[in-house]
C-alpha cells in the first residue's frame, strides 16, 4: 500500500463521504489512489476556490467535516478564500494539499510555493507537512479532530514523492507517533453553579429582556423558546443564526445590524437586560448603548466570550446544557407591555415588508422576489444567499419555518459563495431542495461556471431541485449603495456597470431550466415552475437597481451622505430618490 492509498483509506475510516477535489500533478499520487479506492466519492468543481466553498457549504448543512483537495502552487493558493470563509464562520474543513517533491524543494522548482507560510494563518489551529510516511495516520487524524474540536479549517500538506512511497504504520518506538482509531465526540459542558446563580440574578432583575441568538444556539432551540417564554423577552437573530428559530414565532424580531429589522433595532434600543446565546455579533453600534443594559452571555468558546458587550456574567459552556441548568433558576415573568409591544412591532414589520415589496419598480422590485418566495418555501428547503443586496433581502424578507436551513458567508462576506454553498447542501442532503439567491455580479464571478458542476451531478440527487435566482440589474448594487450611503460618493459606472448576460439562456444551453422574469406578475408563476421542475432551474429576474436597501434605522449621516452623492451627479439620482421615497414611505402609512 502506498502512502496515498493509506490517506484515502483513513479518510474513509473517518466516514468522509465526499472529497471536493480539483486535480493537478502535485496530488497525482492521491488522485491515482482515489481511482483505486471504493470511496470517498469525488466532487469536481470548476475551480479550487469553489471546491473549498462547496466543502464549507457541505460542512455547514451536514454537521460533518468538509474535505477539499488541491495541487500545490496555484491550486493551493486558490483554496484560500474558501478556507478563510470556514475560519471566520467557525466551520470544520480539512484541506489536503500537494507539495513539490522533497528533492526539488529550495531549487525554485516549477510551482514551488512556501505552503507553510501560505496556510499558517488560515489553518492556524493545525497545519502539518508530511515528509515521511510514518507521520501518518497521526497528522491526518489530528487535522480531522482539530477541525471538529475547534470548528476551524486545518491543512495537511503532502509532498508529491511521499504520496508514492510504500506505507508502513509507525511503530511503538522512539520518535514514532502512533494514533488512536478515528473518531471524535464533542464534550458537553456547562458553567458552574455559582455563575448560573449570578446570571439568574441579573435576568430576574430585568424588566425589558432582549435575547440575541447566533448559530451557536442551533442545538438549543427548545431551551431558547423556553427562555423567551419565561422572561417575556423577544428574540433577535444574528445573520448566521437566521435558521435557528422560525420567523413564525410572534416574538422573533428577525435579523440584527445593517441588514436587520426595525423590531430588532427598537428592542435593542429600549431593553434593560441582554442575553446573548451562541453569537459573536461584532457590530456594537446595534447592541444596547453601553451602560444601558445588564448582560449575560452564553458561549462554548471561552476565548471569544465577553468581547462585544460588557456582559456582567459570562457562562462558558454548551448552550443547551447551560440553559437547562439556568432555566429552573429563573422566575416566570408575566407577559406585559414589553412583550406585547415586541409582538405588535413584529406584526407591523411583516406588513411593512409586504407593502415595500409591492412598491412599483422598473422593471421588477427585488423585494417582491423574496416576498413571493417566502410562502412557497418547502418546509425542508435549504436557502443559500450570496453577499450583496441579496443578503439584505434574505435577512429581512424571508420567513423561515419548519425544518428550513439557511446560510451565507456571514463574516468574510465573500462574493460567489451562494452557488457552491447550494451544491454542498445538495451533497449533504440530496433529498432536500436547495435555493441560491444571487446578485448578477456574483453570478458572473463564478456562479455561471458552477452551473456546469450542477449539470454534471444533479441526476445523482434524490430531489433534483436546485434553484438559482439571479437579481439581474447589471450593477454591482451593494457597492453602489455603500458608495452612496457611507462615503457620499456618486455611482462610478466604470466600476459598477456589469456586461449584459442572459443567465436563463446559459442555463438552457446546459439543459437546465432557464426562466426569464421581467414583469412583477411573472414572479410567482416563475417560483412555482422552478419549485415543481424535475431538474435544476435558473431564474433570470430583471430587477430595478434603484430600489434602496435602506436600513429601517438609517441614521442621519447615512441619509446625508446618500443625498450628497446624488447632488454630486449620480446618474441614477432621480430613480434613487423616487424608489427610496416610495419604499421608505411604507413605514409611515397608517398601519404603523
Amino acid at each position: 500500500m502506498k502512502v496515498a492509498d493509506h490517506v484515502i483509506e483513513r479518510l474513509r475510516e473517518w466516514d468522509v463521504e465526499y472529497l471536493f477535489c480539483y486535480p493537478g500533478d502535485g496530488i497525482n499520487g492521491l488522485v491515482a489512489a482515489i481511482g483505486r479506492a471504493e470511496g470517498p466519492a469525488v466532487v469536481q468543481p470548476r475551480h479550487e476556490e469553489m471546491g473549498a466553498l462547496t466543502a464549507v457549504g457541505y460542512a455547514k448543512f451536514s454537521g460533518k467535516v468538509g474535505v477539499c483537495m488541491a495541487t500545490t502552487g496555484p491550486g493551493a493558493i486558490h483554496l484560500l478564500n474558501g478556507l478563510y470563509d470556514a475560519k471566520l464562520d467557525h466551520v470544520p474543513v480539512v484541506a489536503i494539499v500537494g507539495q513539490t517533491a522533497r528533492t526539488a524543494i529550495g531549487g525554485s522548482y516549477q510551482q514551488e510555493v512556501d505552503l507553510e507560510s501560505l496556510f499558517k494563518d488560515v489553518a492556524s489551529d493545525y497545519l502539518a507537512v508530511v515528509s515521511h510516511p510514518a507521520q501518518l495516520p497521526n497528522v491526518l487524524d489530528r487535522a480531522m479532530r482539530t477541525a471538529m474540536a475547534r470548528r476551524a479549517p486545518t491543512a495537511v500538506i503532502i509532498h508529491a514523492d511521499v504520496q508514492e512511497e510504500e506505507y508502513r504504520p509507525p511503530e511503538h518506538a522512539f520518535k514514532n507517533i502512533p494514533s488512536s482509531p478515528p473518531g471524535y465526540v464533542a464534550p458537553l459542558t456547562r458553567a458552574p453553579d455559582r455563575e448560573l446563580d449570578r446570571a439568574a440574578e441579573v435576568i430576574n432583575a430585568g424588566e425589558r429582556v432582549a435575547i440575541l441568538i447566533g448559530q451557536g444556539a442551533r442545538r438549543a432551540v427548545p431551551e431558547v423558546i423556553r427562555l423567551a417564554e419565561m422572561t417575556g423577552g423577544g428574540v433577535a437573530k444574528a445573520l448566521l443564526g437566521k435558521d435557528v428559530l422560525p420567523d413564525t414565532l410572534p416574538y422573533v424580531t428577525g435579523a440584527i445590524g445593517l441588514l436587520g429589522t426595525r423590531p430588532t433595532y427598537e428592542m435593542m434600543r429600549d431593553c434593560d437586560t441582554l442575553i446573548i446565546v451562541g453569537s459573536n455579533f461584532p457590530y456594537v453600534q446595534f447592541l444596547p448603548e453601553f451602560g444601558q443594559a445588564r448582560a449575560v452571555q452564553i458561549d462554548n468558546d471561552g476565548h471569544m466570550i465577553g468581547m462585544r458587550y460588557p456582559s456582567e456574567v459570562n457562562l462558558v459552556g454548551d448552550a443547551a446544557m447551560t440553559l437547562r441548568e439556568l432555566l429552573p433558576r429563573l422566575r416566570q415573568r408575566e407577559h406585559g407591555p414589553w412583550r406585547r409591544g415586541i409582538e405588535e412591532s413584529v406584526a407591523r414589520w411583516w406588513r411593512t415588508m409586504e407593502m415595500q415589496a409591492k412598491v412599483e419598480a422598473h422593471p421588477v422590485n427585488p423585494m417582491l422576489v423574496f416576498h413571493e418566495l417566502s410562502p412557497r418555501l418547502p418546509e425542508n428547503a435549504i436557502v443559500c444567499s450570496d453577499s450583496g443586496t441579496s443578503a439584505n433581502w434574505y435577512a429581512r424578507l424571508l420567513r423561515f419555518h419548519g425544518e428550513m436551513r439557511g446560510s451565507l458567508s456571514g463574516t468574510l462576506a465573500t462574493m460567489g459563495a451562494g452557488v457552491p454553498y447550494a451544491i454542498g447542501a445538495k451533497f449533504a442532503h440530496p433529498d432536500r431542495p436547495a435555493i441560491a439567491l444571487m446578485g448578477d455580479g456574483a453570478m458572473q464571478m463564478n456562479g455561471l461556471a458552477e452551473l456546469i458542476t450542477i449539470r454534471r451531478y444533479w441526476q445523482d440527487w434524490a430531489d433534483p431541485r436546485l434553484i438559482v435566482a439571479v437579481l439581474h440589474n447589471n450593477d454591482l448594487n451593494q457597492v453602489t449603495w455603500e458608495l452612496r450611503a457611507m462615503g457620499g460618493s456618486p455611482r462610478v459606472p466604470e466600476t459598477q456597470d456589469l456586461p449584459e448576460v442572459s443567465y436563463a439562456a446559459f442555463a438552457r444551453s446546459l439543459d437546465l431550466d432557464g426562466i426569464e422574469v421581467d414583469k412583477p406578475e411573472q414572479i410567482a408563476p416563475a417560483w412555482d415552475r422552478a419549485l415543481s421542475a424535475g431538474r435544476p432551474a435558473v431564474l433570470d429576474i430583471r430587477c430595478d437597481p434603484d430600489v434602496p436597501p435602506i436600513p429601517p434605522h438609517a441614521d442621519f449621516e447615512q441619509m446625508k451622505d446618500t443625498a450628497q452623492a446624488l447632488l454630486r451627479g449620480d446618474a441614477d439620482a432621480w430613480g434613487v430618490i423616487r424608489e427610496g421615497a416610495r419604499t421608505k414611505a411604507q413605514e409611515f402609512l397608517p398601519h404603523r
